[in-house]
């Protein structure tokens, strides 16, 4: 089958350019001395984590407990839950996992959170395995002050049911620094606040077994990674977006790409496809170098689309709409990709013009 055969809205993905963004992460973590831990969330498919696997990395990341169990049942066994994790039954999902001899490890921030997992694992066949989680300038979830760190540390050391593993923070603030020099700056400021975290550990006699950092954009320019960080979770590489390509000043390794047809031409500069907001999302980034145009860049032709319905993509430019005729078939790289991959219930792999396989994306929708 040839990717004109198929239907659409369709998810696309790229083979040859997915095997180089995994052996472009896989090397320079290598390089640096330390593991790579892949943020699954991305791509959603144990198929792909496997081959992240394969090529070397450590083990995975995820965002919810329900991605957790899927990737287990599909033979990854190294999981950390980067998040905070609340809620009696997500505690009995990750005992059960724990229990079946996953490596699973998840993220706290508070002595609130690690009362409720220190009940909760009070009668638990194993302890809680956890990670504190530390902000470092995204303005989201994390310690911030110091006082409240070794607070916690100190509540930890009186719990028998919670085992503390180390710490991680996300950078992702790098997404909109204005050049490639400010997100080396960046990274290399929030590298050191982590580890100012992990030497306070160490002085209050909890050493770190796992330093975890990182996000995508600031791990795609070679930059140093400093003595003490254990290892590296970025996610989007894998298959990058109009976002990160913006980033990168091209395009080429945008390995995901959502085919669509066009529909109608009702105007003299405008053309229709048949993917909306329930195929492509509207999400846009406004900042820094991965700032976007319109919500997501026709491939081949550098036009944005301009506006999305529900079902319908709206692109003004009488360039491309004298270019296509209704019928015809193009690929849009969407702004970000990891939503868009969650819209879907199959990818195909592809190389060049043919479909080789479709792959189910088996954590979709697993947002508990």
């Amino acid at each position: 089958m040839t990717i004109q055969e198929l239907d659409t809205p369709a998810l696309l993905i790229d083979v040859p350019t997915v095997c180089e963004n995994i052996r472009f992460m896989q090397d320079y973590a290598t390089a640096q001395g330390v593991a790579l831990r892949p943020h699954t969330k991305t791509h959603k498919m144990p198929a792909m984590a496997l081959l992240q696997q394969a090529a070397g990395a450590k083990g995975i990341a995820v965002a919810k407990v329900g991605e957790a169990e899927v990737m287990a049942a599909n033979g990854l066994k190294d999981i950390f839950i980067a998040n905070e994790i609340v809620g009696e039954h997500k505690y009995r999902r990750i005992q059960a996992l724990a229990e079946k001899g996953i490596a699973l490890s998840f993220g706290l921030d508070s002595i609130e959170q690690a009362a409720l997992i220190e009940a909760a694992f009070a009668h638990a066949a194993l302890p809680a395995v956890v990670l504190i989680e530390i902000e470092v300038g995204e303005d989201r979830s994390g310690i911030i002050e110091e006082a409240d760190f070794l607070a916690l540390l100190a509540y930890l050391k009186g719990c028998p049911h919670i085992h503390f593993k180390g710490i991680f923070s996300h950078e992702g603030h790098s997404y909109a620094a204005p050049s490639h020099e400010a997100c080396g700056e960046l990274f290399a400021t929030s590298q050191q606040r982590t580890l100012r975290f992990a030497e306070l550990a160490a002085q209050a006699g909890m050493p770190c077994q796992t330093v975890s950092i990182g996000a995508t954009p600031s791990l795609m320019h070679g930059f140093p990674v400093l003595k003490g960080i254990t290892e590296l979770r970025p996610g989007t590489y894998i298959f990058m977006d109009a976002s990160q390509g913006n980033h990168m000043g091209t395009h080429q390794r945008c390995a995901a790409t959502v085919l669509t047809t066009v529909i109608s031409r009702p105007t003299a500069t405008r053309v229709i496809t048949d993917v909306g907001a329930k195929g492509l999302t509207m999400q846009t980034r406004t900042q820094g170098l991965c700032a976007t145009q319109g919500l997501g860049m026709i491939q081949g032709y550098n036009v944005p689309v301009s506006a999305v319905f529900d079902e319908h993509a709206i692109i003004y430019n009488k360039e491309f709409r004298d270019a296509v005729r209704v019928g015809d078939k193009v690929q849009i790289i969407p702004n970000h990709i990891c939503p868009v991959v969650n819209l879907y219930e199959q990818a195909y792999l592809v190389e060049n013009d043919t479909v080789l396989e479709s792959i189910p994306v088996l954590c979709r929708g697993k947002l508990q």
